[in-house]
């Protein structure tokens, strides 16, 4: 084992030369995870010191909310290496904030992702970022409270949930039958479009929004209905610096019966629900009336590098997430990328690492969003995509709260959406 690790390390030193050979080079690493993930990406950076003693990379974590503003604000004096949400990286590009990759990196991202991931990371047909952890939606209820009210299996139809959410929904208990979240733009506008991709319907098509569509309206209307029956109050749903608050609390506690989130929060369900995790089941996104199979919608996360780094920053910073993002860097042929996602319930992306991790991958939590993989849909990839999705969102919490119409939901979103991304295209 010992004579395979330092052949390996004689050839990275070989295929990388500089990074062998650098002297005091200093990186930055920007996140927004947790601080015991954290913990786990330092030990990688470590790891990756040790063997380049010329370079010293120091992590630094925000709150999600602060992530993409942190990335602006630093300019050329930012974060070296930046962890970004796929949306993000259109306008990033624009404004010249990112830094094209390396034609062997670039080669690398799109020989060893899905050719969907590989997109999400790249630009005007350059790749700009290293690919890392996907996500997908899928309906997560609690089984205890589901045995309690007589239902015998997640509902698969938009009828069946709202049944199901009635049979849930106990007001003299604080239980809300199905959860919507909102004060977060993913946290509300990822449930809305799972269900719509779910109804047959997309966001945009083409460059142009398509909420306009009758599949669009009939998810509009299903979020009215919800909330009037009573089977859904808002006030439940809100989330704290974005990714914690009543949102998580009241599932974790069992005021939510059902609520449609993303994979990563697996980590966050066991650690405030401990024995009673074994509770929580996970199925696919129910289907609509328009619709004809579950789908779900998927989005992506990157790595990117500062495009006002020195060279020998440059050439260090891609080094070093090449490694680490490489099957040599982790355990039994995964990449150290995806063991640091695997300790928090998020899929990784790279095709070798979910070989790497194939068992691990069809554990009871997963399943849902496993089995949803193969008929998700890309969160729409465009300039203007970030503006587009905080519109969206404030137009489903005024639905939420009451202050429109389904109707009128659906026009203000439509207009919203064609002027943004109008205006984003000029």
């Amino acid at each position: 084992m010992i004579g395979t690790f330092r052949l390996w390390m004689a050839a990275a030193a070989a295929m990388t030369p500089f990074a062998a050979n650098a002297q005091n080079v200093e990186l930055t690493y920007l996140t927004h995870w947790a601080p015991d993930t954290v913990a786990l990406l330092e030990k990688a950076a470590g790891d990756y010191s040790a063997a380049h003693p010329g370079v010293t990379i120091s992590i630094r974590a925000v709150p999600f909310g602060d992530l993409l503003t942190t990335i602006r604000s630093g300019g050329a004096d930012g974060p070296t290496i930046a962890s970004i949400y796929d949306l993000w990286l259109p306008a990033l590009v624009k404004d010249g904030l990112v830094a094209p990759a390396p034609e062997a990196v670039a080669s690398d991202v799109t020989a060893n992702w899905p050719a969907g991931i590989a997109a999400a990371a790249s630009v005007g047909g350059k790749v700009y970022g290293i690919p890392n952890e996907i996500n997908v939606y899928a309906l997560n209820y609690n089984k205890k409270l589901f045995a309690e009210a007589g239902i015998a299996a997640p509902p698969k139809t938009w009828e069946e949930l709202k049944q199901a959410a009635a049979k849930l929904t106990d007001a003299s208990a604080g239980r809300q039958g199905f959860g919507m979240i909102n004060s977060w733009a993913a946290g509300v506008v990822h449930p809305f479009s799972s269900l719509l991709v779910s109804n047959g319907g997309l966001l945009i098509e083409d460059g142009k929004p398509r909420l306009d569509s009758k599949q669009a309206l009939e998810t509009f209307e299903l979020y009215e209905t919800l909330v009037k029956e009573g089977y859904t109050v808002p006030a439940m749903g809100t989330a704290d610096a974005n990714t914690t608050g009543p949102f998580i609390d009241n599932f974790v506690s069992g005021k939510t019966g059902m609520i449609i989130m993303a994979n990563w929060w697996e980590s966050a369900l066991k650690g405030g629900m401990g024995d009673a995790f074994a509770d929580i089941g996970t199925a696919p996104i129910p289907v609509g009336p328009s619709g004809d199979t579950a789908r779900s919608i998927s989005y992506s996360w990157q790595t990117v590098v500062n495009a006002g780094a020195s060279d020998e920053q440059e050439k260090a910073a891609w080094d070093f997430l090449t490694w680490l993002n490489g099957p040599q860097s982790g355990k039994n042929g995964a990449s150290a990328m995806a063991d640091i996602l695997q300790s928090m319930g998020i899929l990784p992306s790279r095709s070798s690492d979910v070989a790497a991790y194939k068992d691990a991958l069809g554990r009871p939590f997963l399943e849902g969003y496993v089995s949803t993989l193969a008929n998700a849909q890309g969160f729409p990839i465009v300039l203007g995509g970030q503006e587009f999705s905080e519109a969206l969102q404030q137009v489903i919490e005024q639905l939420q709260y009451g202050q429109v119409t389904a109707a009128e939901a659906q026009t203000n979103a439509q207009a919203d959406a064609t002027s943004i991304l109008e205006r984003a295209a000029q």
